[in-house]
């Protein structure tokens, strides 16, 4: 007996598609920084990234300066993890941003294990080609202004 198609449930709407598409990217951003793949994160940012990372200085310009501050990362761990929580996203059809909490995790090279810290990432995506790359991002933990230190342990 043929399937009639509303029997098979609603569509997905191409704005659905598109976000299911944007966070799987982030999932892979998540699984190239615990393989230390910078190859693989090298296909997931535009090559006219700007990044507004943790480290120095304002702005990192660039695939290859965006991924040297993952070469930097990586050069600490031994073996590391990444989590994502609380992603939320707006997408449009060129273009889509969203916030979310992200915490780098694992054993450091001397062998020590941590549990990283939470930060607040923001990133935004442009519509290349068919897909999504990354065109920003912006990670930062909060500032104590009266000591003019990061606060590095909060959670979500």
């Amino acid at each position: 007996m043929p399937t009639d198609a509303k029997d098979l449930g609603p569509m997905p709407t191409h704005r659905e598609e598109d976000e299911a598409e944007i966070r799987q990217q982030i999932g892979n951003v998540a699984e190239g920084i615990r393989a230390k793949d910078l190859d693989g994160l090298r296909r997931l940012y535009a090559t006219d990234v700007v990044s507004f990372d943790v480290e120095p200085p304002l702005q990192h310009v660039g695939i290859d300066a965006k991924l040297k501050n993952w070469v930097n990362a990586f050069a600490f761990f031994q073996d590391l993890d990444y989590e994502v929580r609380d992603l939320t996203l707006t997408v449009g059809d060129t273009v889509a941003f969203g916030h979310f909490f992200g915490r780098l995790s694992g054993t450091l090279k001397n062998g020590t294990a941590t549990s990283g810290m939470w930060v607040r990432g923001t990133v935004c995506f442009r519509k290349t080609d068919g897909g999504w790359l990354i065109a920003h991002d912006q990670v930062s933990v909060p500032l104590d202004i009266s000591s003019g230190k990061g606060v590095t342990d909060l959670e979500p």
